[in-house]
């Protein structure tokens, strides 16, 4: 409990405080908060709200390309993507490229159509696996673990 006899505060105010429910702390301290802070960051007050818009993020992960959606995930080694496919014939004319951090999938749903997706990790030149089962196409990319970056020098 704090010592409120050695407070700074004046005797009124120590009054004041000692007189509080929970509640209305909780209640002071959200407006003084409010006042102190850019309209921008009042989200910030309340972590249940803004924790609520990440959980919808993360529950709906997936890319939308042009009538068809594309979940992307990562493991510790590999980074997957599934794409559900509604017309067999797609397999025959799809063709699929990668970039260490992109992956572009040409001709569907029609001949002129491409998409570009973006990974979460960098992955590896080699080693790109494709299978299709169940009307989805998975492929699973090996994550590039030996990412090598460099200091830049500023003055």
């Amino acid at each position: 409990m704090f010592p409120w006899n050695l407070s700074p505060f004046d005797p009124k105010i120590q009054k004041k405080f000692m007189e509080m429910k929970p509640d209305d702390i909780e209640k002071y301290v959200q407006q003084m908060m409010g006042s102190m802070l850019q309209p921008s960051m009042k989200g910030m007050l309340k972590p249940e709200e803004w924790l609520k818009g990440m959980e919808e993020e993360t529950k709906n992960p997936s890319s939308s390309l042009n009538g068809f959606k594309a979940d992307i995930f990562e493991t510790h080694d590999f980074v997957f993507i599934r794409l559900p496919l509604k017309d067999e014939n797609w397999l025959k004319q799809m063709k699929l490229f990668y970039t260490s951090n992109q992956v572009i999938i040409e001709h569907i749903p029609e001949l002129s159509d491409k998409h570009t997706l973006s990974l979460p990790a960098a992955v590896k030149r080699k080693g790109a696996v494709a299978s299709h089962k169940d009307d989805v196409l998975e492929i699973k990319l090996p994550k590039n673990q030996d990412v090598q970056y460099s200091e830049i020098d500023f003055t």
